[in-house]
């Protein structure tokens, strides 16, 4: 991916006065880092929302602030879960000269002949790595494609993830963790009434209640 530069400015408001920032197109955000002393922040609100919606947690963002570029990773995205719009952006500034550690997201593709002729079901066990190795080594994703998995059983360990990755990037997880496999699917047995036994009625389905997370009030800075 090519280089992605947010222009930003220093911001003197903080706490609930940011609300009239965002009234005003401004997206408020913070810089801060083992080198560097937090550094509060406002963005172009919808630019930043339009190239942060193709950014992962694993992607190098540079920060232009008052002539100086602060390489950075997104660490904390808040939204305003409503309208759907970033609120808030912390960003870890990083030493492109030191290896960090950092999670990367398996991106899973193709069509695996177990699932399609085999009627299996892929079970996705890990959908993270862990790895360490520079900032600009750090890939945005790692893409695995399940075409492989031709049986029942077939599966896709670490080592087999961590084979398709440059020597630049060092997988922590074990590599003997499996990340996905196809297993059979199963089928529930229905059994006959015995002659003469009523059939019970259905069960009545059970209601599920999703409970919101609510998100608390303030930049947290």
């Amino acid at each position: 991916m090519d280089k992605v530069v947010l222009k930003a400015v220093r911001r003197e408001v903080t706490g609930k006065q940011v609300n009239a920032l965002r009234r005003a197109g401004q997206l408020p955000a913070v810089i801060y880092g083992r080198h560097v002393d937090p550094v509060a922040i406002s963005l172009e609100a919808h630019s930043t929302n339009l190239i942060m919606n193709k950014l992962t947690s694993s992607s190098l963002v540079t920060i232009e602030l008052e002539g100086k570029e602060y390489p950075t990773l997104v660490r904390e995205r808040q939204r305003d879960y409503i309208k759907g719009g970033l609120t808030h952006v912390d960003f870890l500034a990083v030493d492109l000269k030191e290896s960090i550690r950092a999670t990367v997201g398996i991106q899973f593709v193709g069509v695996s002949p177990a699932v399609k002729d085999y009627n299996g079901v892929l079970v996705h066990n890990i959908e993270r790595l862990e790895v360490e190795c520079l900032p600009t080594d750090l890939p945005e994703r790692v893409t695995v494609d399940i075409s492989i998995l031709k049986q029942i059983g077939d599966g896709i360990r670490v080592r087999d993830v961590d084979a398709m990755l440059t020597d630049k990037v060092l997988v922590l997880n074990d590599l003997d963790d499996m990340v996905a496999v196809v297993t059979a699917a199963k089928e529930e047995a229905v059994e006959a009434p015995a002659e003469g036994e009523a059939v019970a009625e259905a069960a009545s389905p059970e209601l599920s209640v999703e409970r919101g997370k609510k998100e608390e009030e303030g930049e947290g800075e």
